[in-house]
């Protein structure tokens, strides 16, 4: 065998060699994590590879990969008209995601597309049916009229509307000039009424003040009475005891000196004396009066006594007429 014959069959071996491992390496697709490849045999639908390496057979089968996580879809802003005849812009964002890539793919040219032409017919729907107000307010509610205009729709399409959610909503400049004009006036008006409620609000916790200081000082007033009146009361009642003891000391006294009286024999010239002085008490008073003893004889008979013990004792004695006592004139 020739030379040149052994390098044309290496060269081929070569060539068939490398073509073989071209086309294997061609025919191997790889599918990323979160995707799925949908694989069409000469333009049938054959089934869905999940991520992962997967072969073909070169020249007969094909792969397109669907992205089966979920993704937004933010479109440009919309002219839309309430239901009272306000322009407004407002601007959404779709939150989606494939899951029936076989309905994704063959039900409906570009889903993407199709979803996003929806939400814009799903918005002009929503707001025609909502006034300014609401619509500026209710978002949440739009967002859930939004959902329920386009769910069964998009579910056609293998493709499932998790959330929308309103991204803006801009009102003319005429009427943003007058809700401005609006809102400042509400404000003086809140100002007002706060300021009214405030000045109220004074007066009555002033009056409240006023009432509860009245009532305290009638309330201080009137323990202060009662202070002094239990004071004075105490006083007299002390005052009562006192004089109570007292009379009761006065009356053990008294009580005990007749008791000591009754128990010394009087001798009668100390009494005689006793009866004399204190007719001479009498008669020494500073007053206008002629003092005549009643019991004359009395008098007279202790007048005896009294000169008899000075007898007794060797004095001068004085004679006393029976019968008869001088009177003590002042």
């Amino acid at each position: 065998m020739s030379v040149g014959l052994v390098v044309g069959i290496v060269l081929i071996a070569v060539v068939v060699v490398g073509g073989l491992a071209a086309l294997f390496i061609w025919s191997m697709r790889i599918v990323q994590q979160g995707s799925v490849g949908v694989v069409k045999r000469l333009g049938e639908f054959r089934g869905v590879r999940q991520p992962g390496l997967h072969p073909l057979v070169p020249f007969v089968d094909r792969m397109a990969k669907v992205d089966m996580r979920e993704f937004p879809m933010t479109g440009d802003q919309q002219q839309v008209i309430t239901k009272d005849n306000v322009s407004l812009r407002v601007s959404a964002t779709i939150f989606c995601q494939v899951i029936d890539v076989k309905a994704a793919l063959f039900e409906i040219a570009d889903f993407q597309l199709a979803v996003d032409q929806l939400s814009r017919t799903a918005l002009r729907a929503v707001f025609g049916e909502m006034t300014l107000d609401q619509s500026l307010s209710e978002r949440d509610t739009i967002n859930t009229r939004m959902q329920d205009h386009m769910a069964d729709a998009a579910m056609k399409w293998g493709v499932r509307l998790n959330r929308i959610e309103i991204l803006d909503i801009t009102p003319p400049t005429n009427v943003l000039q007058a809700m401005s004009e609006q809102k400042e006036a509400e404000q003086h008006k809140r100002a007002a009424i706060l300021k009214s409620e405030g000045e109220q609000q004074s007066a009555i916790n002033s009056a409240g003040g006023r009432k509860q200081a009245a009532i305290l000082e009638a309330e201080g007033a009137k323990e202060a009475a009662i202070l002094a009146a239990e004071a004075q009361m105490r006083v007299l009642e002390l005052q009562a005891e006192g004089e109570k003891k007292a009379r009761t000391l006065r009356g053990e006294g008294d009580a005990a000196a007749l008791a000591a009286i009754d128990k010394v024999a009087v001798q009668p010239n100390t009494l005689a004396v006793m009866q004399l002085r204190a007719l001479q008490e009498v008669a020494t008073a500073p007053n206008a009066k002629v003092v005549v003893p009643y019991e004359s004889a009395a008098l007279v008979g202790g007048a005896q006594v009294l000169v008899d013990a000075l007898k007794g004792a060797g004095g001068p004695a004085a004679p006393v007429t029976n019968g008869a006592a001088p009177p003590v004139a002042h």
